[in-house]
């Protein structure tokens, strides 16, 4: 209680507002002004009062939101808290990319580096992938990065022919359309929910496919009562806390990911003593990000 006590203090002293992604430690959710997905949180930074956003995520998402809210200092309490599928491509190799296909619309995954985001023609999250690749024209041949999951649901549910790049959530990988099947066996009424980045096996005997900010609308508004989660299990304490009379079983303990849990309670109170680590990205970036960004939100509003 002392720690958060002080936690709460320095957040008024500094004029702060703390945000949490869903896969952070539980602590950390409770602690928060905002919980939710990526892109979600940094369109609440942008919208808040704060000076100061101390973002509990990964890397990209501090900057995403430090592209978003120029004017606002962006502390990342762990500079180690990296995204293994955003690094899996970066802006030499997709310059390489667009000149071998030069007529290509450029949509990258949010789960990207600035700069990725800043050679693209739009973002896009897990939420609104679909939408925004069917308000793309027809005739437009579209490449997708960084990740091959997302893409290959998008193509099955828009029937795009998209160029697919080979990278992939190594969190979601690790969960196995048997661990899904086990646990069916031991609750065979429960609903299987699974992230679009889980591998195709697990997505064909999912019951729904959603991002998690879906997952969490969607169980608080089903009559189920249980619920095999095929994500990063961070999302079972708000799932909880939001529906305190359900049940949900992750649907394997690999695939959590040790980057999102590097955050603690300790760093979120040294991040607001000492102001670290500000995460800026440069202005010729930063401007050429936030035009992919804003573009996704004219065509798909969050």
């Amino acid at each position: 209680m002392q720690l958060i006590e002080k936690i709460q203090k320095l957040k008024t002293q500094r004029n702060a507002v703390i945000l949490a992604h869903n896969y952070q430690v539980d602590e950390v959710q409770d602690i928060a002004d905002f919980t939710g997905d990526s892109l979600g949180l940094s369109i609440e930074a942008s919208k808040t009062d704060a000076d100061v956003i101390v973002f509990c995520g990964v890397h990209f998402m501090a900057e995403t939101a430090a592209i978003l809210s120029p004017k606002k200092t962006v502390l990342l309490p762990d500079l180690n808290a990296g995204c293994p599928m955003a690094d899996m491509i970066n802006a030499e190799q997709l310059t390489k990319l667009k000149a071998k296909h030069p007529d290509a619309v450029v949509v990258s995954y949010v789960n990207s580096t600035a700069e990725v985001k800043a050679l693209s023609d739009y973002c896009c999250t897990s939420s609104n992938a679909v939408d925004l690749v069917k308000a793309i024209p027809a005739d437009k041949r579209i490449f997708f990065v960084p990740d091959q999951h997302l893409g290959r649901y998008v193509i099955e549910q828009t029937g795009r022919d998209m160029i697919l790049y080979p990278g992939y959530c190594s969190s979601h990988a690790r969960i196995m359309a048997q661990d899904v099947l086990d646990l069916k066996e031991q609750y065979p009424h429960a609903i299987v929910l699974a992230h679009p980045e889980c591998n195709e096996d697990v997505k064909k005997i999912a019951d729904e496919k959603l991002s998690t900010g879906h997952m969490l609308k969607y169980a608080k508004q089903s009559k189920a009562t249980e619920f095999i989660i095929a994500t990063e299990p961070g999302i079972i304490h708000s799932l909880k806390k939001q529906n305190p009379g359900k049940k949900f079983y992750p649907a394997t303990m690999r695939a959590i990911c040790p980057n999102m849990k590097k955050i603690t309670l300790e760093k979120v109170l040294w991040s607001l003593e000492e102001m670290k680590h500000i995460i800026k990205v440069p202005d010729a970036v930063a401007i050429k990000a936030r035009g992919a960004l804003e573009r996704m939100i004219s065509v798909v509003p969050k």
